[in-house]
Formats: C-alpha cells, sequence, structure tokens
C-alpha cells in the first residue's frame, strides 16, 4: 500500500529500522489496548528518538513529528502482521489534532455534530417550563444511546469517547447499568454484535408525549434545525415512535401517580410501553421510584449565618456580657450564639448561602441577631411533659414576631392592625404626627383576604450599640397580604400604604408566608401552583408545579433553602420543594380531610400538618415518613400550629375553641383501635401509650366543643378522641382560635374572630 511506504533511498531504509526499534517500545500498549494515542507511547529508542529530539527542539515540527510517529507505529503494525490493529488505529487517529484531542469538525455533517446538537437541545429543556420538563427529559435518552452508537458505527471512536465522558453524567442517577453496557461498545463491530446495541438499532424506541409537549419539541428543531435540529429529528425518524397523547403534561409527583399508586394500579398503557422492549428503563418508572423512594439527599441543617455579619455580632455580644455579665448558671451572650450557630457544622447537612442569594446584611440585622441570642438564652425553657402547667366577618390572622402587633384579613377586603398593648401606632408621615390611634385599616384589595404576614422582628436593645448613629429598629416594617382578587400587596407599616402589588396566580391566592431569613416570601393559590418571589422582583423567581388541586397551606423549612405546600380536596398532599431548582424532594401522603395547616420545627427535621379532621400529623422529613397523629380537637378545622424553640412541644389552636398543647417526643399510640363513640367520623383512633410507655386500656374521650369539662355544663353530641400526648388544652367560650405563635421567649399567644352564636347554640342545647 502505498501510504504505509517510507521514503525512497535511505531516508526509507532509517524509516524500516526506526519502526523496528520503535516496535519494542509500542508491542505492549498496542497489544493491550488499541486504543492508545501518541501520548502514551513509551519513549522510542534509536532512530526514533532523533526523530523525538528533533520535534521538541522546533514547536514548528510538532505535526510532522506526530505524523512520523503514527506512520511508525503504522508500519511496525503492517510489518507484524497485525492486520485488525493496524484498522483501529487508523481510526483512531484520523479524528485526532497534532496535540492528541479529538479534531473540531467543520464538515455540517462531520462527527462533532451529535455534541454539539445534544448540547443544544438539552439547554432547551432545561431552560423551558418546568412543567413540560419530565417528558422532555424522556427523549434525551435514546437521543444520547443512538448519537453515540452511530459516532461508534463511524469509527470515530475519539469522538464518541468525548461525547460519552461529557453527557453520561445527566444518565447517572437513571440509566446507570445501561451507560456501564454502553461503554462497553467501543468498535463499529461491536455495534453489529452487541446484543445491547442490536435491541437499539432493530427496535423504535416508544416515547410518550403529550400533544402539547411534542408540538412545542418540534416547532423548536424546526426552527434551530442550523444548530443540531435535524440531528435530533433524524434520530427520532429513523429510531424512535413519538406517541402522542390527547392529555395535560405529565409530572413525576402528579396527582394521577399518587392516585394509582394508593390503588396498586399500573401506569397508563402507552407510559408502560415506553422504550425498546427487552431492556428496562428506569426513566420510564420514575414516577414509581419517586414515590417508592423518598431519598433524595436534603439539607436540613441551619443555614450558615453570614460571614461579616458573625463577626459583628460576636464583637458586639462581647461588650453586652463585659457590660452586663450573666447570672451564675446562665451562660454567656457569646455562649449562646455560638450553640445557636456552631462554627464547625455537620458535613453536608447545611446547605450554602451561595445556593440561594440574599441582599448583604444590615445594621438592623446585627442588633436583631443579637437580640434573638438574649432572647432565647433567657426564654422560659420546655422540658418535655409538663403536665399541663404554661402559659389562650375575620378571614385570617398573624401576630408579629415581637408580639407588639396583630393583623386580620376580612372577608370585606380590607385589613385592619392593631398594637396588642393598646399604644398609638407610629407613622412617619408629616400629618400624622400627633394622630394618635392603636389601629389601622389597610384598603387595597377588592375581595377577600385569605393571608396576612408581618416581616420578621424582635423586642430592640435596651442600649444603642452605634454610638455614632441612630439606633436601628427592629418593629415589623412590612405587612404581605393576599386576596381573592389573584394580587399580593406589600404595606409600609410606616407610612400605612401599599408599596407594591405582586401579579403572576391565576386566581385566587390562598396563603402566603415570609421565607425564615426575609427577603424571600412563598405564596399558594387557586391555579394549583406555588410561586417564590423575592421582595425586590414584581415576578416570581420560582413556579412549583404537580399538586393537583389548590394550595391550602404553605409553610418553610427554618433554613430557608424548602418550602412545604399542602394541596386541598382530592389531593391531599403535602409536597417539599427546593428553593434553589423548584425541584420536588419529598411528598407525604395519608391526610383524608383538607390540610388546613403546616409548620416545621425550628430543628428542621420534623413537619406537623393538620386537617378539617382534628388531626394533626407529624412526619420525620429527612425519612419522608410519618411520625404519628395526634387526636384532640374537635371536627371543623384546625387553623394553626406553632413549635416551640426546642421542638419538642407543638401548640394548636381550631374551630372547636380551643388551643392545645402536645408533646411531640412522646411516642407514637398503641396499635389497639378504638372506635369513636357516637356514630364517629369514619376515622380509627388507636389507643395511646401511657408516658411510663405502658400501653392504656382506653383512649380518653372528650365533648367535640371544648376540652374536658373547661367550658362548663354538660354538652351532647359527638365525643372526639384524645390521644395520651395532649399536655393541656385551653378553651374559649366564644372564639374558634385562627392563630397560636410560640414566642421566641416560649411564650404561647392565641387569637381568634369572636362569634356570639356559639354561646347561643351552647344555650339551645
Amino acid at each position: 500500500m502505498s501510504s504505509n511506504t517510507g521514503a525512497p533511498g535511505d531516508g526509507a531504509a532509517a524509516n524500516t529500522n526506526t519502526g523496528t526499534n520503535a516496535g519494542a517500545g509500542a508491542t505492549a500498549p498496542s497489544s493491550n489496548n488499541p486504543r492508545f494515542t501518541p501520548q502514551q507511547q513509551h519513549a522510542p529508542t534509536s532512530g526514533a528518538a532523533a526523530a523525538t529530539t528533533q520535534s521538541t527542539a522546533s514547536p514548528s515540527t510538532t505535526s510532522s513529528s506526530n505524523q512520523n510517529l503514527n506512520q511508525i507505529v503504522t508500519d511496525y503494525l503492517i510489518k507484524k502482521g497485525f492486520h485488525r490493529t493496524e484498522i483501529v488505529f487508523r481510526e483512531e487517529v484520523k479524528d485526532l489534532d497534532e496535540s492528541g484531542r479529538p479534531r473540531p469538525s467543520t464538515d455540517s455533517k462531520g462527527p462533532g455534530r451529535y455534541l454539539k446538537a445534544f448540547i443544544h437541545f438539552q439547554k432547551w429543556i432545561e431552560n423551558g417550563l418546568d412543567l413540560h420538563k419530565f417528558e422532555l427529559w424522556k427523549v434525551l435518552w435514546p437521543v444520547f444511546v443512538h448519537s453515540y452508537l452511530e459516532l461508534v458505527r463511524q469509527g470515530s471512536y475519539t469522538h464518541a469517547e468525548e461525547f460519552m465522558k461529557k453527557l453520561r453524567g445527566s444518565f447517572e442517577n437513571t440509566h446507570r447499568d445501561e451507560l456501564q453496557r454502553l461503554a462497553l461498545i467501543t468498535a463499529s463491530q461491536h455495534v453489529q454484535e452487541n446484543p445491547v446495541a442490536k435491541l437499539y438499532r432493530e427496535n423504535r424506541y416508544r416515547i410518550p408525549l403529550s400533544v402539547s409537549v411534542a408540538g412545542r419539541m418540534f416547532n423548536f428543531l424546526q426552527r434551530d434545525e442550523e444548530q443540531g435540529g435535524d440531528v435530533i429529528v433524524e434520530i427520532l425518524n429513523d429510531r424512535c415512535t413519538i406517541e402522542q397523547v390527547e392529555r395535560g403534561p405529565i409530572e413525576p409527583l402528579s396527582f394521577e401517580a399518587i392516585y394509582r399508586r394508593s390503588r396498586h394500579m399500573e401506569l397508563d398503557d402507552v407510559d408502560a410501553q415506553e422504550g425498546i422492549p427487552g431492556v428496562e428503563q428506569r426513566a420510564g418508572l420514575a414516577n414509581r421510584d419517586i414515590l417508592d423512594n423518598n431519598s433524595a439527599a436534603l439539607k436540613l441543617g441551619p443555614l450558615p449565618i453570614e460571614p461579616d455579619l458573625r463577626a459583628d455580632v460576636v464583637a458586639e455580644l462581647e461588650e453586652e456580657d463585659r457590660l452586663h455579665p450573666p447570672r451564675d448558671g446562665k451562660p454567656t451572650l457569646v455562649d449562646e450564639f455560638n450553640a445557636m450557630h456552631p462554627i464547625k457544622r455537620e458535613t453536608g447537612d447545611s446547605p450554602e448561602r451561595t445556593d440561594i442569594p440574599y441582599p448583604p446584611s444590615r445594621a438592623r440585622d446585627v442588633v436583631m441577631e443579637i437580640q434573638k441570642v438574649r432572647e432565647n438564652r433567657d426564654r422560659f425553657k420546655i422540658e418535655g411533659r409538663t403536665g399541663g402547667v404554661g402559659p389562650a366577618v375575620i378571614s385570617c390572622m398573624d401576630f408579629s414576631k415581637d408580639s407588639k402587633l396583630v393583623a386580620v384579613g376580612t372577608t370585606d377586603s380590607y385589613i385592619r392592625v392593631w398594637t396588642l398593648d393598646g399604644k398609638p401606632l407610629r407613622s412617619r408621615l408629616p400629618p400624622e404626627k400627633d394622630v394618635k390611634v392603636n389601629n389601622r385599616k389597610l384598603i387595597g384589595h377588592s375581595a377577600p383576604v385569605y393571608s396576612v404576614a408581618f416581616s420578621d422582628a424582635i423586642a430592640n436593645l435596651d442600649r444603642n450599640i452605634y454610638e455614632d448613629g441612630p439606633q436601628p429598629e427592629t418593629d415589623a416594617k412590612l405587612l404581605l397580604s393576599c386576596s381573592a382578587d389573584g394580587q399580593v400587596r406589600l404595606w409600609s407599616l410606616e407610612v400605612w400604604s401599599c408599596l407594591c402589588i405582586y401579579k403572576g396566580h391565576d386566581g385566587p391566592i390562598m396563603n402566603l408566608s415570609w421565607g425564615p431569613h426575609g427577603h424571600y416570601f412563598a405564596t399558594g393559590g387557586w391555579d394549583k401552583t406555588v410561586r417564590i418571589w423575592s421582595q425586590d422582583h414584581a415576578s416570581a423567581q420560582r413556579l412549583l408545579v404537580g399538586h393537583d388541586t389548590a394550595i391550602s397551606a404553605i409553610a418553610w423549612h427554618p433554613n430557608g433553602t424548602y418550602v412545604f405546600s399542602a394541596s386541598d380536596e382530592a389531593d391531599k398532599s403535602i409536597r417539599m420543594w427546593a428553593v434553589s431548582n423548584g425541584n420536588c424532594v419529598r411528598i407525604f401522603t395519608g391526610h383524608v380531610d383538607y390540610i388546613s395547616a403546616l409548620e416545621c420545627s425550628p430543628n428542621g427535621k420534623i413537619l406537623a400538618s393538620a386537617d378539617a379532621g382534628g388531626n394533626i400529623f407529624l412526619w420525620d422529613i429527612a425519612k419522608g415518613t410519618r411520625i404519628k397523629r395526634c387526636r384532640g380537637h374537635g371536627r371543623g378545622g384546625i387553623w394553626s400550629l406553632s413549635f416551640s424553640v426546642e421542638s419538642n412541644v407543638i401548640v394548636s389552636g381550631g374551630q372547636d375553641n380551643t388551643v392545645r398543647v402536645w408533646d411531640v417526643e412522646l411516642p407514637a399510640e398503641g396499635n389497639r383501635a378504638a372506635p369513636q363513640q357516637d356514630g364517629g367520623d369514619g376515622t380509627i383512633v388507636a389507643a395511646g401509650g401511657q408516658p411510663d410507655g405502658k400501653q392504656s386500656g382506653a383512649s380518653t374521650t372528650q365533648p367535640a366543643g371544648g376540652a374536658g369539662g373547661a367550658t362548663g355544663g354538660k354538652k351532647k353530641g359527638k365525643e372526639v378522641m384524645i390521644t395520651p400526648d395532649q399536655i393541656s388544652a385551653f378553651a374559649t367560650k366564644k372564639t374558634p382560635v385562627l392563630k397560636v405563635m410560640f414566642t421566641r421567649m416560649n411564650l404561647v399567644v392565641a387569637g381568634g374572630c369572636y362569634n356570639p352564636e356559639i354561646q347561643e347554640r351552647d344555650v339551645a342545647r
């Protein structure tokens, strides 16, 4: 073959000798691994050494030197009769540039087009709507497989290796076994002989897509044909079958998936047939995998404090400790702060501050952190079960964190704010400088107000740590509200007017909540979506889609990295969302009544949920499992929950006019079922264990309207079961409790709407 002969004369003879000598160094790698590059060879001897010396002496001769080296290896393989190895070697080096890397393809039909097309298609999916990502992600796997197989079949081994190396990470979690089998296909003859390759190339890969998603995908591929759309279309036409289904977009944790799982039903026929017959498709079973295995890694630890803020707070706390030394037995403020915000954190347990961007800290944040440390140290500590010793037309209610203000939303579309101590509200408006009123009316919504929430606040320090400037104010400055008019309004509590209107939900907004670190807040609406907003942007930063019915309750994880949401009516599921990427990472199912309240414990490990049937469920967030159920409230709804600072006690307030305190750490009730008295409500309550661990003979019962005789008088009607973990109950005669809150000092504040009709009904009985 003319391409294998050297130069005539002495040069040819020298080349022959060089090939022979180089062969000694090249034999081992060529026989063990034919897919080696010139950089992997041993240093050649004799004539090859001279060639190498010349090439290093002059950078301009690098290309010719590598060509000589390739020629040397080729001549040696021919001389030894390694014809198949020689063919493989030629295929290996044909796509390499002078440095041994894959040569960029300038031809639109070259091997580099597959990587370019895939990356362009993947970016379009990732930057699209979350609603469509799950279905479109199914298309990526067959495109990946057939692109890789085609590169290997063409003999573009270097490009195939680069393609696999750069893209396999996208499929490690869902197709790990298949990736390992595909990685073994490294030669063109493997494509013809390997059983996995034959399955994919001899059968069409079935992909179920909703009509709307399929239409959007093909419109994009046609529009971006020059960026690789033609490559994707070619693979889909030749190797795949798109099954267009008349249905809405499918999401892994959709209500349909939950419904089928609860009844042990299979997926839709079209979904069950996804993929290649004979090849397990884990991606096609994503619904079942996620529902059955709540194992996504979570970071439930506290959010680390900003380093500059930590330094400022520690410096001021040291000054506070110097001026006001702690009493005997009390830790210093610095020690308390370090216990609340440890420098050494459990590896991987806490999120990073870079996961979610926050604005830089201010002087006000320093003062608030100092006071939080002081109140945390001096709080009324709750040591488990207390035996009852302890601290009792409006549509919604909230207390400020410093317990100075209360706000209520009404069905008449306005909001009213009061001071709890009766002192006049302050105003920065010059005309209102001398106005002395203890309540304000905020008008702006055009429909019933469904939720209100104060921004963070705390009682101020007793001295100004910034002597050269004014003392930062730490009271509540902002109030959020949402309404049936589809608007979220941000109100100033200094000028008593609306600062901003946030629009985005389609229909009424049922619930909202500030994030634990401020700046961000979450809303849930009738449109089945949860949205994450930042205070300084008029549009939502995250759209969380997955619930099948309207959102009934929202809560934040204390580290601000996750949001919990509950859905009402038919769905009745609780979902945990990662704020950083919008993914659903946990799902909790078990409620059979309308879920009316959610609350996460301060330690970030327990989620509490309450429903209209009077049940409180406690969930282990890390495991995604239910810990126990607390019973004691009558039917009508539990409208608010709140954990103590230690996370070992929870307080609840409900429509039955009671505030109840529960022991979180008491083990779950026993297994012996006890029927509900007087007809029951269709639920079964197990007999509970006593505090000493023994099983009680029967569960306690009490009238549905109050707490064990606390209201006085004998009441008729249905009795409700009380589980042994109820510590105490405090009844009101005429007030359903809409809001309960543990303060940072472990005192309980509760409030509700006075309803005189309740007393009239009691008298009638």
